[in-house]
């Protein structure tokens, strides 16, 4: 068990993998990178200070948010890990654009989510403005994407749990 920094300063812990052959993959938006870098550095720190091995967290990179799905479930056919987190930083703009991408990706996400074989993390940050999303890749806010690993280990843990023995 570890602790990490959360919203506003508040200490979080984060539990250890119950599973001793747990893995994650990180999928990474390149739009927006200065905003997807720091959260994708952010779940990698937390996954590693809660004992994961690095030989097991994978980071994928795709160009933008609506591909992160193709890539996620890609990655659990092929890598079968644990938990995927996908991380992106969708920025409003002065077109619809927006409601497209930010929809397309949540429904996407949903949807692998629904068919239960790994837990798929949203570390999505869908913003009014820059400075909104930099508050939460490391700002004030903290950072979502090392709260994204956190949830990550919380629902294969949950999921190993349930297993049968």
């Amino acid at each position: 068990m570890s602790t990490k920094l959360a919203a506003e300063g508040a200490a979080r812990a984060v539990a250890s993998p119950l599973d001793p052959e747990f893995s994650c993959v990180i999928v990474k938006a390149q739009w927006n990178s200065h905003i997807t870098g720091p959260l994708a550095e952010g779940a990698r720190s937390t996954l590693l200070e809660a004992g994961v091995d690095e030989n097991r967290i994978t980071t994928l990179t795709v160009p933008g948010a609506v591909e992160l799905v193709f890539a996620a479930r890609r990655a659990m056919e092929a890598l079968k890990p644990s938990a995927v987190i996908v991380i992106g930083c969708v920025i409003r703009g002065d077109t619809p654009h927006f409601d497209y991408v930010c929809q397309s990706v949540t429904q996407g996400v949903t949807q692998i989510n629904t068919e239960g074989r790994v837990p798929v993390i949203f570390s999505v940050l869908t913003v009014e403005n820059e400075a909104q999303a930099l508050e939460r890749a490391g700002g004030l806010l903290g950072n979502k994407g090392s709260e994204g690993a956190a949830a990550a280990i919380d629902m294969a843990n949950m999921a190993f749990s349930l297993q049968p023995q």
